[in-house]
């Protein structure tokens, strides 16, 4: 399957390369290709500056946002929440249409320090501006409340005993989405919280796991549903 991750940091890179693992055909993309491959030193989503990277996974392409949605039979959101809107409004809708799009994205807001406000609360999520905007796309929000390292290895933290959100409105757009993610990427407990304005709380999650990522020092954790 063709796969488009939107967004070449840390969240983007680590799920291209797990796709790419698992001999998806998959592009990353950005804003500007070329200033992109330009920098030379590290940036703030990984050790290593994107040229770099990319040499060590040339099986990954990489194009614009438009071209890798272009590309794309399922999409990735992994763009920072706070420019999201403003990238897919750089894509032709017909690249868009019809599409399943997974959103790992937060609306964060770092203006006042760590930790991070939310710049969307209460009556609105990200999640549900991104349909709105969007409404031919399918939009299913996944893989936000936890920390990259977890995303595609979920066996890292207590053998995988831990619960996976999703949330949209298109159920058969969750079901291949949920099955990606147990099939793929290793997930046994996957709970569908319901239509998309569900990822409220899923983003509302943020600020609590940033006070206990402080509390316990560590950002290996997510939460276990018990009934």
């Amino acid at each position: 399957m063709k796969f488009g991750i939107l967004g070449t940091g840390i969240v983007g890179r680590t799920l291209a390369a797990k796709l790419a693992e698992c001999n998806h055909e998959v592009m990353i993309g950005t804003r500007d290709v070329a200033t992109l491959l330009a920098r030379t030193t590290p940036d703030a989503w990984g050790p290593l500056p994107f040229s770099a990277w990319k040499q060590q996974h040339p099986e990954i392409q990489l194009g614009t946002f438009a071209q890798t949605a272009a590309h794309g039979e399922i999409l990735l959101n992994a763009t920072a929440g706070n420019v999201s809107l403003e990238v897919f409004q750089t894509i032709r809708g017909d690249d868009l249409d019809g599409k399943i799009l997974i959103d790992t994205a937060n609306p964060l807001d770092f203006s006042h320090g760590f930790p991070p406000l939310l710049s969307i609360v209460n009556t609105d999520s990200l999640g549900e501006q991104i349909q709105r905007a969007f409404p031919t796309m399918k939009v299913v929000k996944a893989l936000n409340t936890i920390v990259v390292e977890l995303m595609v290895n979920p066996k890292r933290l207590a053998d995988g005993e831990h619960h996976l959100l999703v949330c949209g409105n298109d159920t058969q757009a969750k079901a291949e989405v949920m099955s990606l993610l147990t099939n793929e990427f290793g997930w046994e407990y996957v709970l569908d919280l319901g239509d998309i304005a569900a990822s409220r709380s899923m983003e509302m999650l943020l600020p609590i796991n940033f006070r206990l990522w402080n509390v316990l020092h560590t950002r290996l954790l997510n939460f276990k549903i018990i009934q």
